[in-house]
């Protein structure tokens, strides 16, 4: 493990409180799941606790970034056959706004990494890849950092983040530069899904617009996106429609960052999330999270029983 700064303190558990917000951070962009980088995170402090000699270890912000980002790694790995195998397509868990680590609000490419728009062009990297370019472009770290992190040359880690770089841009989402009209665009399109307006959804939605849906085979799900004005506008004229029939509320908020929006029955039972992108004044990505799994953290759910959980048993 790489040691290369000193510490003043060895408080355990102080230092440790003081990482979980960034150690979180690494771990929830590496996997794109809450609750796996919750396990991580314990994990590796877990290990620090129980065999490590932390007298010894002279930077324990290092000490455990590494931990964290090889089990991360590890994760990542042990994953891909559950992914390649995922029913529909796959989207990461979603963080309230207000919930997000505070590392989040430093600057404009903490917060754009953790959108799920970014998190889904991760998808698209290999592990190693993928903790290159987080630890060098995002988290500032040195590449030579980097290097012992993944156990690469300095020059080996400098390849690995031009190749990821150029993957990640080629795709990486472009977002309304100014958030009050990205909050001003997201409330206008959810209240008019509310309201069925179909007409004012027109007017919102950029002519390529796509929507995703992760339901997991966990209920209603898209099996493919919907592509274009016209599918998208039909999809969601069919979601207002489920709307007022089961007398669901959307309840805007930030999701990763990023506009989003709740939605609840009247008990506040959490049905599903929804996020947007918002490009050049106009909705160009929808994108919408129904798997439990990826809920649970969230809130209490609608019940696996009700009709657009699919009405199946809680397993």
């Amino acid at each position: 493990m790489p040691t290369p700064e000193r510490d003043d303190s060895h408080d355990d558990d102080a230092d440790f409180q003081r990482l979980r917000p960034l150690l979180f951070s690494i771990a929830y962009r590496m996997t794109g799941s809450v609750a796996d980088a919750e396990d991580i995170v314990s994990e590796a402090f877990l290990r620090v606790q129980t065999s490590v000699d932390t007298a010894a270890v002279e930077s324990m912000k290092a000490y455990l970034s590494t931990m964290v980002t090889r089990l991360s790694i590890d994760h990542l790995r042990s994953a891909r056959v559950r992914r390649e195998q995922y029913v529909g397509f796959w989207l990461p868990e979603p963080i309230p706004g207000d919930a997000a680590p505070p590392d989040a609000a430093a600057h404009a490419e903490l917060s754009e990494s953790l959108s799920v728009a970014f998190l889904v062009v991760l998808e698209s990297l290999s592990p190693v890849e993928r903790a290159v370019f987080l630890l060098h472009d995002v988290f500032d770290f040195s590449y030579r950092e980097v290097s012992r992190v993944v156990d690469k040359t300095e020059d080996n880690s400098r390849q690995i983040a031009t190749r990821a770089r150029k993957a990640v841009s080629a795709r990486r989402p472009r977002f309304e530069p100014s958030e009050e009209e990205r909050n001003r665009l997201a409330d206008s399109f959810f209240r008019a899904i509310e309201l069925g307006d179909v007409e004012s959804l027109v007017d919102l939605l950029a002519d390529d617009v796509i929507a995703y849906g992760d339901g997991g085979d966990r209920g209603p799900s898209f099996r493919r996106p919907f592509v274009g004005i016209v599918a998208v506008r039909r999809m969601l004229s069919a979601v207002s429609t489920v709307l007022t029939r089961f007398d669901l509320r959307i309840e805007p908020t930030l999701i990763n960052r990023q506009p989003g929006a709740l939605v609840r029955d009247t008990e506040g039972k959490l049905l599903n999330v929804l996020t947007v992108d918002i490009v050049d004044g106009r909705i160009a990505t929808v994108y919408s999270i129904l798997n439990p799994d990826k809920l649970r953290h969230l809130a209490p759910l609608i019940p696996e029983t009700h009709p657009l959980r699919g009405g199946r048993r809680p397993r």
